[in-house]
Protein backbone atom coordinates (compact mmCIF):
# COMPACT_ATOMS: atom_id res chain seq x y z
CA UNK A 1 0.00 0.00 0.00
CA UNK A 2 1.58 3.15 -0.72
CA UNK A 3 1.46 6.26 1.72
CA UNK A 4 -0.69 8.26 -0.46
CA UNK A 5 -3.43 5.49 0.33
CA UNK A 6 -2.21 5.23 3.47
CA UNK A 7 -3.09 8.29 4.69
CA UNK A 8 -6.19 8.85 2.11
CA UNK A 9 -7.46 5.83 4.28
CA UNK A 10 -6.78 7.04 7.60
CA UNK A 11 -8.48 10.95 6.43
CA UNK A 12 -11.63 9.14 5.82
CA UNK A 13 -11.71 6.75 8.97
CA UNK A 14 -12.49 10.09 10.94
CA UNK A 15 -16.02 11.55 10.32
CA UNK A 16 -15.38 15.05 9.76
CA UNK A 17 -18.95 16.40 8.86
CA UNK A 18 -18.97 19.68 8.51
CA UNK A 19 -17.55 21.68 11.11
CA UNK A 20 -16.24 19.28 12.77
CA UNK A 21 -12.47 18.31 11.50
CA UNK A 22 -12.31 15.16 13.55
CA UNK A 23 -8.47 15.58 14.22
CA UNK A 24 -8.13 15.58 10.58
CA UNK A 25 -5.78 18.38 10.38
CA UNK A 26 -4.23 17.01 13.50
CA UNK A 27 -3.22 13.86 11.53
CA UNK A 28 -2.01 16.29 8.72
CA UNK A 29 0.24 18.18 11.26
CA UNK A 30 2.48 15.38 12.77
CA UNK A 31 3.21 14.91 9.22
CA UNK A 32 4.42 18.45 8.71
CA UNK A 33 6.41 19.14 11.63
CA UNK A 34 9.13 16.54 11.00
CA UNK A 35 9.37 18.69 7.49
CA UNK A 36 9.81 21.77 8.95
CA UNK A 37 6.28 23.75 9.02
CA UNK A 38 5.15 26.10 11.98
CA UNK A 39 1.69 24.68 12.43
CA UNK A 40 -0.88 27.50 13.70
CA UNK A 41 -4.73 26.56 14.33
CA UNK A 42 -7.22 29.40 14.11
CA UNK A 43 -10.31 28.50 15.79
CA UNK A 44 -13.20 30.58 14.38
CA UNK A 45 -17.39 30.35 14.97
CA UNK A 46 -19.47 29.97 17.76
CA UNK A 47 -19.44 27.01 20.16
CA UNK A 48 -21.94 25.51 18.32
CA UNK A 49 -20.38 25.74 15.06
CA UNK A 50 -16.71 26.04 15.88
CA UNK A 51 -14.99 25.20 12.75
CA UNK A 52 -11.21 24.69 12.84
CA UNK A 53 -8.43 25.76 10.54
CA UNK A 54 -4.95 25.24 10.17
CA UNK A 55 -2.15 27.71 8.65
CA UNK A 56 0.86 25.74 8.16
CA UNK A 57 4.12 27.08 6.85
CA UNK A 58 7.86 25.96 5.69
CA UNK A 59 10.03 28.77 4.80
CA UNK A 60 12.22 28.61 1.72
CA UNK A 61 16.04 29.32 2.04
CA UNK A 62 15.54 32.93 0.88
CA UNK A 63 13.71 35.83 2.79
CA UNK A 64 12.07 37.11 -0.96
CA UNK A 65 11.28 32.90 -1.66
CA UNK A 66 8.13 32.57 -3.75
CA UNK A 67 5.43 31.01 -1.57
CA UNK A 68 2.99 28.26 -2.96
CA UNK A 69 -0.38 27.49 -0.79
CA UNK A 70 -1.62 24.08 -1.07
CA UNK A 71 -5.55 24.77 0.03
CA UNK A 72 -8.12 22.60 0.85
CA UNK A 73 -10.96 21.37 3.70
CA UNK A 74 -10.71 18.37 6.20
CA UNK A 75 -15.15 18.70 6.60
CA UNK A 76 -17.21 16.65 4.19
CA UNK A 77 -20.89 16.55 3.65
CA UNK A 78 -23.54 14.16 5.49
CA UNK A 79 -23.59 10.52 4.08
CA UNK A 80 -27.26 10.51 3.54
CA UNK A 81 -28.86 7.57 4.27
CA UNK A 82 -26.01 5.40 5.26
CA UNK A 83 -28.52 1.75 4.47
CA UNK A 84 -27.94 3.19 0.77
CA UNK A 85 -24.07 2.49 0.98
CA UNK A 86 -22.14 -0.23 -0.02
CA UNK A 87 -20.02 -0.45 3.06
CA UNK A 88 -19.68 1.95 5.98
CA UNK A 89 -18.91 5.37 4.22
CA UNK A 90 -16.40 6.11 7.17
CA UNK A 91 -15.10 2.52 6.77
CA UNK A 92 -12.09 3.28 4.05
CA UNK A 93 -13.50 0.57 1.87
CA UNK A 94 -11.16 -0.96 -1.81
CA UNK A 95 -13.66 -2.50 -4.32
CA UNK A 96 -13.39 -3.47 -7.62
CA UNK A 97 -10.36 -0.65 -7.96
CA UNK A 98 -11.79 2.36 -6.42
CA UNK A 99 -11.50 3.35 -3.14
CA UNK A 100 -15.19 3.76 -1.17
CA UNK A 101 -15.70 6.70 1.29
CA UNK A 102 -17.26 10.04 2.47
CA UNK A 103 -14.53 12.75 1.42
CA UNK A 104 -12.14 9.66 -0.68
CA UNK A 105 -12.33 12.07 -3.70
CA UNK A 106 -13.55 15.50 -1.64
CA UNK A 107 -11.05 16.34 -0.57
CA UNK A 108 -9.39 13.58 1.25
CA UNK A 109 -7.32 12.24 -1.35
CA UNK A 110 -6.22 15.47 -2.55
CA UNK A 111 -4.96 16.50 1.06
CA UNK A 112 -2.72 12.93 1.46
CA UNK A 113 -1.54 13.52 -1.72
CA UNK A 114 -0.57 17.15 -1.12
CA UNK A 115 1.09 15.91 2.17
CA UNK A 116 3.18 12.98 0.84
CA UNK A 117 4.26 15.35 -2.17
CA UNK A 118 5.55 17.52 0.58
CA UNK A 119 7.58 14.56 1.84
CA UNK A 120 9.28 13.08 -1.32
CA UNK A 121 10.02 16.70 -2.43
CA UNK A 122 11.79 17.51 0.39
CA UNK A 123 13.70 14.31 0.56
CA UNK A 124 14.88 15.30 -2.46
CA UNK A 125 15.90 18.96 -2.15
CA UNK A 126 16.08 19.59 1.66
CA UNK A 127 16.78 23.33 1.03
CA UNK A 128 14.23 24.90 -1.68
CA UNK A 129 14.19 28.36 -2.38
CA UNK A 130 10.36 28.35 -2.56
CA UNK A 131 8.12 28.72 0.27
CA UNK A 132 5.79 26.13 1.02
CA UNK A 133 2.62 26.43 3.09
CA UNK A 134 -0.80 24.40 3.59
CA UNK A 135 -4.28 26.58 4.42
CA UNK A 136 -7.60 24.28 5.44
CA UNK A 137 -10.41 24.48 6.86
CA UNK A 138 -13.28 22.24 8.34
CA UNK A 139 -16.01 25.10 7.08
CA UNK A 140 -15.98 24.54 3.06
CA UNK A 141 -18.68 22.16 2.75
CA UNK A 142 -20.93 24.42 5.29
CA UNK A 143 -21.81 28.31 5.13
CA UNK A 144 -17.59 29.03 5.15
CA UNK A 145 -18.04 31.95 7.02
CA UNK A 146 -15.13 30.99 9.93
CA UNK A 147 -13.45 29.06 7.66
CA UNK A 148 -10.69 29.80 4.61
CA UNK A 149 -12.17 33.53 4.33
CA UNK A 150 -11.12 33.91 8.26
CA UNK A 151 -7.68 32.53 7.72
CA UNK A 152 -7.02 34.84 4.54
CA UNK A 153 -8.41 37.87 6.12
CA UNK A 154 -5.56 37.56 9.10
CA UNK A 155 -2.74 36.77 6.56
CA UNK A 156 -3.60 39.94 5.31
CA UNK A 157 -3.87 41.59 7.93
CA UNK A 158 -0.50 40.54 8.64
CA UNK A 159 1.03 41.63 5.36
CA UNK A 160 1.95 37.52 4.52
CA UNK A 161 2.77 37.54 0.65
CA UNK A 162 1.48 34.55 -1.16
CA UNK A 163 2.57 33.83 -4.48
CA UNK A 164 0.78 30.22 -5.29
CA UNK A 165 -2.04 28.17 -4.33
CA UNK A 166 -3.27 25.02 -5.44
CA UNK A 167 -6.55 23.74 -4.24
CA UNK A 168 -6.74 20.49 -4.19
CA UNK A 169 -10.91 20.57 -4.98
CA UNK A 170 -11.86 17.47 -7.25
CA UNK A 171 -11.71 19.26 -11.10
CA UNK A 172 -10.93 16.36 -13.30
CA UNK A 173 -13.36 14.70 -15.00
CA UNK A 174 -12.23 10.62 -16.30
CA UNK A 175 -8.82 11.03 -15.25
CA UNK A 176 -6.59 12.88 -12.94
CA UNK A 177 -5.18 15.20 -14.85
CA UNK A 178 -7.44 15.88 -17.66
CA UNK A 179 -9.12 19.16 -16.62
CA UNK A 180 -7.97 21.92 -13.56
CA UNK A 181 -9.81 24.74 -12.84
CA UNK A 182 -8.08 28.44 -13.60
CA UNK A 183 -11.39 30.50 -12.44
CA UNK A 184 -14.73 30.53 -11.16
CA UNK A 185 -17.89 32.49 -11.94
CA UNK A 186 -19.18 34.61 -9.46
CA UNK A 187 -22.22 33.68 -7.02
CA UNK A 188 -24.56 36.77 -6.02
CA UNK A 189 -28.54 35.85 -4.99
CA UNK A 190 -31.19 37.94 -4.12
CA UNK A 191 -34.29 37.63 -2.24
CA UNK A 192 -37.17 40.10 -3.76
CA UNK A 193 -40.17 40.33 -1.45
CA UNK A 194 -43.16 42.26 -3.97
CA UNK A 195 -45.37 44.16 -1.51
CA UNK A 196 -49.40 44.05 -2.29
CA UNK A 197 -52.55 44.54 -0.68
CA UNK A 198 -54.57 40.65 0.50
CA UNK A 199 -57.93 40.68 -0.59
CA UNK A 200 -61.01 38.69 -1.46
CA UNK A 201 -60.37 36.96 -5.00
CA UNK A 202 -63.62 38.55 -5.80
CA UNK A 203 -62.94 42.11 -5.27
CA UNK A 204 -59.77 42.54 -6.94
CA UNK A 205 -60.31 46.36 -6.84
CA UNK A 206 -59.91 46.22 -3.25
CA UNK A 207 -56.74 44.27 -3.46
CA UNK A 208 -53.72 44.78 -5.37
CA UNK A 209 -52.20 41.28 -6.23
CA UNK A 210 -48.31 41.34 -6.08
CA UNK A 211 -47.98 38.22 -8.80
CA UNK A 212 -49.68 40.39 -11.11
CA UNK A 213 -47.26 43.40 -10.42
CA UNK A 214 -44.09 41.34 -10.54
CA UNK A 215 -45.32 39.62 -13.77
CA UNK A 216 -44.09 41.78 -16.43
CA UNK A 217 -41.02 42.43 -14.93
CA UNK A 218 -40.24 38.66 -14.47
CA UNK A 219 -40.35 38.31 -18.11
CA UNK A 220 -37.84 40.97 -18.66
CA UNK A 221 -35.42 39.28 -16.26
CA UNK A 222 -35.64 35.91 -17.36
CA UNK A 223 -35.54 37.15 -21.23
CA UNK A 224 -32.32 39.63 -20.28
CA UNK A 225 -29.18 38.70 -22.04
CA UNK A 226 -26.61 40.18 -19.35
CA UNK A 227 -23.59 39.71 -20.96
CA UNK A 228 -21.80 37.25 -23.59
CA UNK A 229 -19.10 35.99 -21.23
CA UNK A 230 -15.33 35.96 -22.84
CA UNK A 231 -12.69 33.33 -23.96
CA UNK A 232 -12.67 31.77 -20.37
CA UNK A 233 -15.90 32.44 -18.49
CA UNK A 234 -19.53 31.19 -20.29
CA UNK A 235 -22.36 33.91 -19.80
CA UNK A 236 -23.91 35.24 -16.94
CA UNK A 237 -26.91 33.38 -15.78
CA UNK A 238 -29.99 34.72 -13.84
CA UNK A 239 -32.13 31.52 -12.45
CA UNK A 240 -35.31 31.72 -10.20
CA UNK A 241 -34.33 28.92 -7.34
CA UNK A 242 -37.53 29.49 -5.03
CA UNK A 243 -41.30 32.08 -5.77
CA UNK A 244 -43.67 31.70 -2.63
CA UNK A 245 -46.97 33.93 -2.12
CA UNK A 246 -50.40 33.02 -0.92
CA UNK A 247 -51.85 31.59 1.88
CA UNK A 248 -52.88 28.19 0.45
CA UNK A 249 -56.52 29.08 -0.36
CA UNK A 250 -58.08 29.53 -3.70
CA UNK A 251 -60.17 32.88 -2.87
CA UNK A 252 -57.11 35.39 -1.33
CA UNK A 253 -54.95 37.56 -3.22
CA UNK A 254 -51.87 37.19 -1.59
CA UNK A 255 -50.46 40.10 0.25
CA UNK A 256 -46.98 39.83 -0.85
CA UNK A 257 -44.78 37.29 -3.17
CA UNK A 258 -41.36 36.32 -2.31
CA UNK A 259 -38.98 35.34 -4.94
CA UNK A 260 -35.57 33.72 -4.56
CA UNK A 261 -32.94 33.93 -7.54
CA UNK A 262 -29.63 33.96 -8.44
CA UNK A 263 -27.00 35.02 -10.21
CA UNK A 264 -23.49 33.33 -11.75
CA UNK A 265 -21.42 35.94 -13.56
CA UNK A 266 -18.31 36.20 -15.81
CA UNK A 267 -15.87 39.01 -15.50
CA UNK A 268 -17.66 40.80 -17.73
CA UNK A 269 -20.37 42.07 -15.00
CA UNK A 270 -19.97 43.19 -11.74
CA UNK A 271 -21.81 42.38 -8.30
CA UNK A 272 -22.87 46.36 -8.68
CA UNK A 273 -23.51 46.54 -12.21
CA UNK A 274 -25.98 43.76 -12.17
CA UNK A 275 -27.79 45.27 -8.90
CA UNK A 276 -28.39 48.43 -10.81
CA UNK A 277 -30.11 46.32 -14.01
CA UNK A 278 -32.63 44.67 -11.77
CA UNK A 279 -33.29 47.82 -10.11
CA UNK A 280 -33.76 49.57 -13.46
CA UNK A 281 -35.89 46.64 -14.72
CA UNK A 282 -37.89 46.71 -11.42
CA UNK A 283 -38.44 50.96 -12.50
CA UNK A 284 -38.82 50.11 -15.93
CA UNK A 285 -42.36 48.38 -14.84
CA UNK A 286 -43.38 50.62 -12.11
CA UNK A 287 -41.56 48.89 -9.12
CA UNK A 288 -40.25 51.58 -7.08
CA UNK A 289 -37.63 50.34 -3.99
CA UNK A 290 -39.66 50.58 -0.79
CA UNK A 291 -43.04 51.56 -1.42
CA UNK A 292 -43.62 48.90 -3.62
CA UNK A 293 -40.40 46.10 -3.10
CA UNK A 294 -38.28 44.71 -0.91
CA UNK A 295 -34.52 43.53 -2.20
CA UNK A 296 -31.85 41.60 -0.15
CA UNK A 297 -28.81 41.00 -1.98
CA UNK A 298 -25.91 38.31 -1.06
CA UNK A 299 -22.99 38.26 -2.58
CA UNK A 300 -21.48 34.74 -2.09
CA UNK A 301 -18.11 35.24 -4.50
CA UNK A 302 -16.77 37.22 -7.12
CA UNK A 303 -15.45 35.58 -10.06
CA UNK A 304 -11.50 35.25 -10.35
CA UNK A 305 -9.41 34.06 -13.33
CA UNK A 306 -5.53 32.93 -13.03
CA UNK A 307 -4.48 33.49 -16.93
CA UNK A 308 -1.90 31.15 -18.21
CA UNK A 309 1.65 32.10 -16.59
CA UNK A 310 3.90 30.81 -13.62
CA UNK A 311 1.63 28.44 -11.85
CA UNK A 312 -0.82 27.23 -14.41
CA UNK A 313 2.10 25.82 -17.06
CA UNK A 314 3.73 24.53 -13.93
CA UNK A 315 0.75 22.18 -13.50
CA UNK A 316 0.24 22.05 -17.06
CA UNK A 317 3.75 20.49 -17.91
CA UNK A 318 3.64 18.26 -14.61
CA UNK A 319 0.21 16.65 -15.95
CA UNK A 320 1.69 16.20 -19.17
CA UNK A 321 4.99 14.21 -17.93
CA UNK A 322 3.15 12.56 -15.10
CA UNK A 323 0.24 11.20 -17.56
CA UNK A 324 0.72 12.35 -21.04
CA UNK A 325 -2.59 14.56 -21.25
CA UNK A 326 -2.94 17.77 -22.66
CA UNK A 327 -5.25 19.35 -19.33
CA UNK A 328 -8.10 21.43 -20.11
CA UNK A 329 -8.59 24.69 -18.63
CA UNK A 330 -12.14 25.18 -17.41
CA UNK A 331 -13.70 27.61 -15.02
CA UNK A 332 -16.91 25.53 -14.71
CA UNK A 333 -18.87 24.67 -11.88
CA UNK A 334 -20.25 26.49 -8.93
CA UNK A 335 -17.90 27.92 -6.12
CA UNK A 336 -14.82 26.96 -4.13
CA UNK A 337 -12.85 28.42 -1.57
CA UNK A 338 -10.68 29.55 -4.22
CA UNK A 339 -12.47 32.83 -4.35
CA UNK A 340 -11.13 33.90 -0.61
CA UNK A 341 -7.61 32.89 -1.41
CA UNK A 342 -7.67 34.78 -4.80
CA UNK A 343 -8.00 38.16 -3.03
CA UNK A 344 -4.98 37.80 -1.49
CA UNK A 345 -2.88 35.30 -4.11
CA UNK A 346 -2.49 36.63 -7.65
CA UNK A 347 -2.22 33.14 -8.95
CA UNK A 348 -4.93 30.64 -7.91
CA UNK A 349 -5.76 27.12 -9.55
CA UNK A 350 -8.23 24.08 -8.40
CA UNK A 351 -6.77 20.59 -9.50
CA UNK A 352 -8.00 17.43 -8.11
CA UNK A 353 -9.06 13.98 -8.51
CA UNK A 354 -12.21 13.09 -10.91
CA UNK A 355 -15.40 14.69 -9.25
CA UNK A 356 -17.81 12.24 -10.60
CA UNK A 357 -19.05 10.92 -7.62
CA UNK A 358 -18.64 13.96 -5.23
CA UNK A 359 -21.35 14.14 -2.77
CA UNK A 360 -22.81 11.09 -3.75
CA UNK A 361 -23.72 8.00 -1.97
CA UNK A 362 -21.07 5.57 -2.52
CA UNK A 363 -18.71 8.49 -3.02
CA UNK A 364 -15.29 6.71 -4.34
CA UNK A 365 -12.17 7.23 -5.86
CA UNK A 366 -10.41 5.30 -8.51
CA UNK A 367 -6.82 3.95 -6.87
CA UNK A 368 -5.55 4.33 -10.45
CA UNK A 369 -6.07 7.90 -10.01
CA UNK A 370 -4.49 8.52 -6.42
CA UNK A 371 -0.42 7.75 -7.24
CA UNK A 372 -0.59 10.60 -10.38
CA UNK A 373 -2.47 12.96 -8.53
CA UNK A 374 0.67 12.81 -5.42
CA UNK A 375 3.05 12.77 -8.28
CA UNK A 376 1.62 15.75 -10.11
CA UNK A 377 1.58 17.72 -7.18
CA UNK A 378 5.63 16.83 -6.07
CA UNK A 379 6.21 17.62 -9.92
CA UNK A 380 4.54 20.87 -9.67
CA UNK A 381 6.52 21.77 -6.91
CA UNK A 382 9.73 20.44 -8.22
CA UNK A 383 8.87 23.06 -11.51
CA UNK A 384 8.58 26.07 -9.17
CA UNK A 385 11.41 25.80 -7.02
CA UNK A 386 13.32 25.97 -10.38
CA UNK A 387 12.11 28.91 -11.72
CA UNK A 388 14.20 31.38 -11.98
CA UNK A 389 13.73 34.94 -9.91
CA UNK A 390 13.76 36.84 -12.79
CA UNK A 391 10.78 34.95 -14.28
CA UNK A 392 8.62 34.76 -10.92
CA UNK A 393 5.99 36.94 -12.65
CA UNK A 394 2.40 37.02 -12.09
CA UNK A 395 -0.52 37.23 -14.82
Amino acid sequence: MSDTLRLTEALISLSSVTPDDASCQQLIIERLQPLGFACETIASGPDSFRVTNLWAKRPGSRPDAPTLVFAGHTDVVPTGPVEQWGSDPFVPTVRDGKLYGRGAADMKASLAAMVVACEEFLAQYADPELAIAFLLTSDEEGPAHDGTVVVCRELSARGEKLDYCIVGEPTSVKQSGDMIKNGRRGTMSGKLTVKGIQGHIAYPHLARNPIHMLAPALTELVGTVWDQGNDHFPPTTWQVSNIHGGTGASNIIPGNVVVDFNFRFSTESTAEGLQQRVADILARHGLQMGTDYELAWTVGGHPFLTRPGTLVDAVRDAIRAETGLETELSTSGGTSDGRFIAKICPQVIEFGPPNATIHKVDECIALVDIEPLKNIYRRTLEILASVPAQDEITP
